[in-house]
């Protein structure tokens, strides 16, 4: 059996829902750090409350509601609540201007919205939207509907509740990529769920497990593997209310001590660079041992078992996804036995594609094999590398980019989702991606150059916050966001010349059409996605 599932009745997040509060009424659900959860049983009485409400204000099968909030147990409510019965989740990431909010309520057409105290403005200043009514998030309580006396008295007192079917519009996700183009991606009920079920081979989880979640629930990773996957399981979920800083996390980690999260790659690549390495490599002695294969392989076991120890001491499950990883930090997870493993996905594909699976062998570099249900492909594959277009088929595939049939047929072809991403499957079927097709840059004499492992290997020096590499004048440089706090006083007396060294330095370890003229200071942070990767068309 492809999902090996009993009592669920068919692929809706409503079947996937009542399985659970079937399963497991009396296990803590949702809650916030520091505070007691609710149960299964009491979320899902909330969630037949927040049906009522919808239902008695208009809101019908297939009508659109927003969802705008930071994480907190009342956004998976308001999640569950709208899918019921039909209706479509138009999840909105925190992180969005307030014009890109405006432009997706009128582009997606919501009938309502459900927003935090925190973007209550950002909804009042919407103008020329078609929104009836808006929900707090922190109350769930009516807290602006418009006296349209037509729509209010077209309203029946009481509705059939309707029953949502595998194919139905369950989400409208609208994408912050790196390219600038945000589409609405449709995602269906079939989409999600299964997706959700294909994860059952990479990964044992149990109503025992505890998980934090600190990315956006907005993205499809988080609102998949962070929330879904865990509600399918019994699983409990905790919340920070706060800003995810180190402190926060920190706190966060010795008060649940959680045994399941998901993360981009940025925060353990950070946590590595600023707590891990400069206690390795922190003098010329510890350096010089460092760079001894066997001493570096105890000195990253000892570190590991100290990190763990921060992380509540019960970690075995960190799932690394939305961007690549680090060579450099990757190859310490797997000497230190962090309990780490990297996925890949897309919005497009709800999102997970590839994983590697949990206690088997991890390839350094690779983003593990497919998951149950997922076909892969190389297209237009070079015969010496086996570098192509990776493309996939799937029953988490979209269902389309909403009102933009032309997007759609771009990256559909003969039942075949076109990722744009490229990469190589090996004997054994390990996937393994080079970059973006769009960020290819071109060398001198025509060959292809991938921007995004030049960056892992400069980025992997402890000064340097992040890096872009491009073509300027028919030239590649790379421009160079510093952290000055981990640069010495005589580097930041001439900071032109230390760009410069480092130049010189990374050159020294890529191949001669990739070597870089020049380092380029930016001295402002690059503007990033919600998933940590720089958004590259605002610097061309």
């Amino acid at each position: 059996m492809l999902y090996p599932y009993e009592n669920l009745e068919n692929f809706t997040l409503r079947a996937l829902l009542n399985r659970s509060v079937e399963l497991y009424a009396d296990e803590d659900a949702l809650g916030k750090v520091g505070e007691k959860a609710i149960s299964y049983k009491e979320f899902n009485t909330l969630i037949g409350e927040m049906v009522t409400l919808l239902q008695d204000n208009g809101i019908q099968k297939g009508d659109k509601v927003l969802l705008l909030s930071e994480n907190l147990p009342n956004w998976s409510v308001a999640y569950f609540a709208v899918t019921y019965f039909g209706a479509v989740i138009v999840p909105v990431l925190p992180d969005f201007h307030a014009s890109d909010v405006h432009r997706i309520i009128k582009h997606s057409d919501a009938k309502a919205a459900f927003v935090s105290k925190k973007f209550q403005k950002t909804i009042e200043d919407a103008t020329e939207n078609s929104l009836k009514f808006t929900i707090s998030l922190d109350s769930l309580d009516i807290i602006d509907s418009l006296s349209d006396s037509e729509y209010m008295s077209n309203l029946k007192a009481t509705q059939e509740l309707t029953l949502p079917q595998e194919e139905d519009l369950a989400s409208l996700i609208y994408t912050s990529g790196t390219t600038g183009n945000s589409k609405g991606v449709m995602l269906s009920h079939k989409n999600i769920v299964t997706n959700a079920l294909s994860a059952h081979n990479h990964i044992k989880i149990s109503k025992e497990d505890v998980w934090l979640s600190v990315l956006p629930l907005a993205h499809t990773f988080e609102c998949t593997v962070g929330l879904i996957v865990p509600l399918l399981h019994g699983s409990s979920i905790y919340y920070i209310d706060k800003v995810p800083t180190p402190s926060v996390l920190m706190k966060a980690f010795k008060t649940i001590r959680p045994t399941m999260m998901v993360s981009v790659p940025l925060i353990i690549e950070k946590i590595y660079k600023s707590k891990i390495l400069p206690q390795l490599t922190g003098s010329s002695l510890m350096k010089f041992l460092y760079s001894i294969g066997f001493i570096r392989k105890i000195l990253n076991k000892a570190a590991g078992k100290k990190l763990l120890e921060s992380f509540g001491g019960r970690l075995r499950f960190f799932g690394v996804g939305g961007a690549g990883i680090s060579p450099f930090v990757e190859q310490f997870l797997i000497e230190a036995k962090f309990p780490y493993t990297v996925g890949y996905g897309l919005t497009e594909t709800a999102p997970l594609v590839a994983g590697s699976i949990q206690g088997k062998k991890i390839k350094l570099k690779s983003t593990g094999v497919a998951l149950a249900g997922v076909a892969l492909k190389i297209r237009n594959k070079d015969p010496k590398t086996g570098n192509g277009e990776i493309i996939l088929k799937s029953p988490s595939v979209m269902m389309g980019y909403y009102n933009d049939e032309e997007k759609t047929a771009e990256v559909m072809e003969d039942g075949w989702f076109l990722t744009g991403d490229l990469g190589y499957i090996d004997d054994e079927g390990y996937l393994f991606i080079n970059g973006r097709s769009k960020n290819v840059l071109i060398g001198s004499g025509g060959e292809n150059i991938y921007p995004e492992q030049i960056e892992s290997m400069i980025n992997k020096y402890s000064s340097i916050d992040s890096s872009l590499m491009m073509h300027k004048d028919n030239q590649l440089i790379a421009r160079i966001h510093l952290d000055k706090e981990k640069m010495t006083d005589a580097q930041l007396e001439d900071i032109p010349s230390y760009l410069e060294e480092l130049r010189k330095e990374v050159n020294s370890q890529v191949s001669s059409f990739s070597k870089m003229v020049k380092f380029i200071e930016e001295v402002e942070p690059f503007v990033i996605t919600p998933t940590k990767k720089i958004k590259r068309y605002l610097y061309a």
